[in-house]
């Protein structure tokens, strides 16, 4: 018999197990089991190195259903992503994604569709990576910025940590609404679009702020 295993990968406070099994069920999937890893860089650590990750290529079976909440948890670049998602393909897992729902089967056989699939999993995994960097840049841009500005006005203090910074940025590289990004995080709307136009310049007023508690 098949059953539907939620992966969560937690590396915020905000993106708990709990609250990504929570997600996965309103998207209408009855999850069987949960495995996790918390407190894993989805930046530094391979997938194949994650201890949950681990168990869950033992017990995963061929016609069993894996659920994450999107590909970024499947890998940590292009590469990472692209060989987990074929190497539990080939292991005649189903892959789906909570976000915008999308599936990947290994046992699709029409060339066309796995033409698409292929491509759709090439994109993903770079959009995924993409985002990463960027994520590293701004956060480099920002420390920077905010050493410049050292000692000068520190500007409305955020109304978000860390944390929520990433998640958010998480969330918006997987193309979740701007509407639903503020709701779970308990943020404005205009302070997810202030993120999403300048998210460099919402990394220097963390660090200012985070330099002004530090004094």
């Amino acid at each position: 018999m098949s059953q539907t295993i939620l992966y969560a990968r937690v590396s915020t406070a905000e993106q708990t197990t709990a609250h990504q099994k929570t997600q996965a069920e309103q998207a209408g999937f009855k999850i069987d089991r949960v495995v996790a890893d918390e407190g894993i860089s989805g930046v530094s650590v391979d997938f194949a190195d994650r201890p949950g990750a681990k168990r869950l290529f033992d017990m995963l079976r061929p016609g069993d259903v894996l659920v994450v909440r999107w590909v970024d948890r499947l890998g940590r670049n292009y590469d990472d992503v692209t060989h987990t998602i074929r190497a539990l393909m080939a292991q005649g897992v189903v892959i789906r994604t909570v976000i915008n729902n999308f599936t990947f089967d290994g046992a699709t056989t029409n060339a066309v569709q796995k033409a698409i699939r292929d491509s759709l999993i090439a994109f993903m995994a770079a959009m995924s990576q993409a985002q990463a960097e960027a994520t590293k840049e701004a956060q480099k841009a920002g420390i920077a910025h905010a050493k410049v500005t050292e000692g000068k006005y520190l500007g409305r203090k955020p109304s978000y940590s860390r944390k929520t910074l990433l998640a958010v940025c998480d969330a918006l590289s997987a193309s979740v609404s701007v509407s639903e990004i503020a709701r779970t995080h308990g943020l404005s709307r205009q302070a997810v679009i202030r993120i999403k136009d300048h998210p460099e310049q919402a990394e220097a007023a963390l660090a200012r702020w985070t330099q002004q508690s530090q004094e």
